[in-house]
């Protein structure tokens, strides 16, 4: 299968200062996905390269990365050190679906919750 544009969106999380979302912060992603909607580790194999991460916020500049995978762990890595700059909960598991939900462990190590609200053909 070819690759897939997802964008997720900050959704309501309640504690935080995001407790009604944002719709101007999130990632879009390029990934390869199976026919159900999960990462697809083979396709992802071969276009690995291909593969980016992109988080977006009003108050910040764009930070680009890529999707990275290191056992059975995916995350966005936006640099070559060996450390895990986003893990992202269980991420091999989520179906990237529109209307589906993603949690994402950001830069000050909170979990916050993303909404998938585009999925298309790359």
């Amino acid at each position: 299968m070819g690759l897939s544009r997802i964008v997720m969106r900050l959704a309501r999380n309640p504690g935080t200062e995001f407790a009604d979302g944002d719709d101007h912060r999130g990632y879009a992603l390029v990934a390869p996905l199976t026919p159900d909607g999960r990462l697809d580790e083979l396709a992802f194999r071969e276009h690995r390269n291909d593969c980016i991460a992109r988080r977006f916020a009003p108050d910040e500049d764009p930070v680009e990365g890529r999707l990275a995978r290191r056992g059975e762990r995916w995350f966005f890595d936006y640099d070559d050190s060996r450390e895990v700059d986003e893990p992202v909960y269980r991420l091999g598991e989520h179906r990237f679906a529109v209307g589906e939900y993603v949690s994402i462990t950001d830069e000050d190590g909170r979990l916050l919750t993303y909404k998938v609200t585009e999925v298309q053909p790359v």
